[in-house]
């Protein structure tokens, strides 16, 4: 078709109005062009819908609770493994035990989670074959087969006390491999079509590292056997919320309207929820020092916080993608501010 008209007074072509074309475009002065001042419109202002409501996008086919279950086992690994080396450098032997053996744990259920989603063992074990640097799952596979051995060793070292040397540098290289994975998996979901998870990808990974401090804190609180052991998990709950909350916050106001799954209906409560837990569960912790139950159930929030937390991201993710408006309305904005950057840049280059 063609989608130029010839102008009979000037002799010019002016582009013909395209899918783009607003009806009853707004002019100066907020009124609507060609209508008189006092005229109410006859048609109501139009909104968003797609072809017989479908979504665009084909959701995530994740299994629940495996891939919830999943993000929050891994973020508490690897909280644990940072935990943990913290305890073993100041001396606190029963707490970094009690932290490593759990880190163990969690990366175990993680490793199962992610199992029991992909269907079949030799899955996992197929993503071994190959290194792919541009591939989360890639990486996360190989950071998987690293820091679970690694963590192997810390725990086993530290429950029989054998091969010290060899549990201190497993604990170490558990450290340092514990914050990758606690916030690969972020990246592992970002790097999707889902708007609520692709556009929120600077701030995802320091979500789930907060969150996976936050419950690493909370399970050092509930196995800590001395008040003395209580002060670096309630200091490291402490900072797990602070940079939770503050990076929801900052990923909130810059997505607009593709924040709103993380505000609104059943996965924005589970957010809300979650982040109060944590403060609860931070505050609990630093006002129960002394009181065992105190402490106990200060860590059950913390724990039960960040799992909330990651399970409203997931279902964060699955609200955007199934309304299509989160993607086909973000994407018509960014084009006409290109439209409107490149014509700008063209009114004012030189003739």
């Amino acid at each position: 078709m063609n989608s130029e008209r010839n102008d009979g007074d000037r002799g010019s072509v002016a582009p013909r109005p395209g899918r783009e074309a607003i009806t009853g475009a707004v002019g100066r002065g907020g009124r609507r062009r060609g209508r008189r001042r006092g005229e109410q419109p006859v048609v109501p202002d139009a909104e968003f819908t797609s072809y017989y409501g479908k979504p665009v996008l084909n959701g995530p086919v994740w299994k629940v609770p495996d891939v919830p279950g999943y993000l929050f086992l891994g973020g508490l690994a690897g909280g644990s493994s940072l935990l943990a080396a913290g305890y073993h450098a100041t001396g606190h032997h029963r707490a970094a035990t009690a932290a490593k053996v759990g880190a163990l744990g969690s990366i175990g259920g993680s490793v199962v989670a992610l199992v029991h989603d992909l269907g079949r063992p030799s899955r996992f074990v197929n993503m071994l074959r190959v290194v792919k640097p541009t591939s989360p799952m890639s990486m996360g596979s190989w950071l998987l087969a690293v820091y679970g051995p690694l963590s192997g060793l810390s725990a086993a070292s530290a429950v029989t006390g054998l091969l010290p040397r060899v549990g201190v540098a497993a604990t170490a290289g558990a450290a340092l491999t514990g914050p990758a994975v606690a916030s690969y998996t972020a990246a592992l979901v970002a790097d999707t079509a889902v708007p609520a998870w692709h556009d929120a990808h600077r701030e995802l990974p320091y979500v789930f590292v907060g969150s996976g401090a936050v419950a690493a804190g909370g399970l050092s609180l509930m196995t800590a056997t001395h008040r003395s052991e209580t002060g670096p998990a309630r200091h490291f709950a402490l900072f797990g919320t602070a940079l939770e909350v503050a990076a929801t916050r900052l990923a909130e106001h810059r997505l607009g309207m593709v924040a709103e799954p993380y505000r609104q209906g059943r996965s924005g409560r589970l957010v809300r929820v979650g982040e109060a837990l944590a403060v609860a569960g931070t505050a609990s912790a630093f006002l129960a020092r002394r009181g065992r139950l105190g402490r106990v159930l200060a860590g059950a929030a913390l724990l039960t916080g960040s799992a909330l937390t990651k399970w409203g991201v997931f279902e964060a993710g699955r609200v955007s993608a199934a309304d299509p408006k989160y993607t086909v309305v973000p994407q018509r904005q960014r084009l006409r501010r290109r439209e409107q950057a490149a014509r700008q840049a063209g009114d004012g280059a030189p003739a």
